[in-house]
C-alpha cells in the first residue's frame, strides 16, 4: 500500500467525521491524463481536505517550512503532506515561481494531477483575489485541461489560518474542465495569459459565489 493510500484510509475517515465535506462535481475530474484542479484558498485546511476528497493523488506546492518543523508536530506534517503529494519549494526566494512552474509542467507531463491556487497565498479576508498568470502557462505549455474548484466554509473551521481547525461542515465543488488549445503556442503572450487566468477564476468565483477583488492578495496583505 502507498503511503497515499494509507493516508486515506487511516486518515479519511476522521477527516470525515470532522469536516464532514460535501463533495459536488468530481465526475468533473478525468479519470487518467494530466490534469491542474485550480481553485481558491481560503484557509490551512485546504491543503489537507483537497487531496483526500479526490480519487486520484494531486501534487501540490507547499511551503518548504512545511516539512522542516521540528519536534513530533514537525516530523507528522512532513510525513502527512509529502504523503498526500506536497512538493516542498521556498517559494520566498527570488526563484520561487519559476521553481513551481517546472514542478507543476513535471508533475503534469508525467500525466498526473497538479494542484494549484491561482491567487498565490491565502485570501486575508475571505474575498475572491485576482489570479497569477502561472495557472495559464502550465496549461497552454502542457495542453492539461483546468478543472476549477472551490472550498466552501473552511475558513470558518479555522480563522485565520491558525491553531486548530474546529469540527464543522466543508463543501468542494468541482466545475466542468476547461481547455484552451484555441491558445496553443502563445504561452508567452501576456495578454493572452491574463485572459486565460481571468476565465478560470471567474469559473472560480462562481463555484465560491465570493466577492472578486481586482487585486493581488499578496498586495492586499500588505497594505
Amino acid at each position: 500500500m502507498s503511503r497515499f493510500a494509507l493516508i486515506k484510509a487511516v486518515l479519511g475517515p476522521i477527516m470525515r467525521l470532522m469536516f464532514r465535506p460535501q463533495v459536488e462535481g468530481a465526475e468533473n475530474i478525468p479519470g487518467d491524463g494530466p490534469v491542474i484542479l485550480a481553485g481558491n484558498h481560503l484557509t490551512f485546511i485546504d491543503s489537507m481536505i483537497l487531496p483526500l476528497v479526490c480519487d486520484r493523488q494531486v501534487v501540490f506546492i507547499g511551503k518548504d517550512e512545511y516539512v522542516t518543523g521540528k519536534g513530533l508536530k514537525g516530523r507528522l506534517m512532513a510525513w502527512f503532506f509529502t504523503g498526500v503529494g506536497m512538493v516542498p519549494v521556498d517559494r520566498d526566494g527570488g526563484r520561487g515561481g519559476v521553481a513551481a512552474l517546472m514542478t507543476g509542467r513535471r508533475v503534469l507531463e508525467e500525466g498526473r494531477i497538479f494542484g494549484i491556487y491561482p491567487e498565490g497565498t491565502r485570501s486575508p479576508d475571505g474575498r475572491l483575489y485576482r489570479g497569477r498568470t502561472g495557472i495559464a502557462r502550465l496549461t497552454l505549455m502542457t495542453g492539461a485541461p483546468v478543472v476549477p474548484f472551490a472550498m466552501i466554509g473552511t475558513d470558518k473551521l479555522q480563522p485565520g489560518g491558525a491553531g486548530l481547525p474546529r469540527p464543522g461542515k466543508v463543501t468542494v465543488r468541482f466545475g466542468e474542465a476547461m481547455e484552451f488549445s484555441r491558445y496553443d503556442g502563445m504561452d508567452r503572450d501576456r495578454y493572452v495569459l491574463r485572459a486565460v487566468t481571468d476565465s478560470v477564476m471567474t469559473e472560480v468565483m462562481r463555484l465560491s459565489g465570493q466577492e472578486y477583488v481586482d487585486m493581488y492578495a499578496s498586495k492586499a496583505k500588505a497594505a
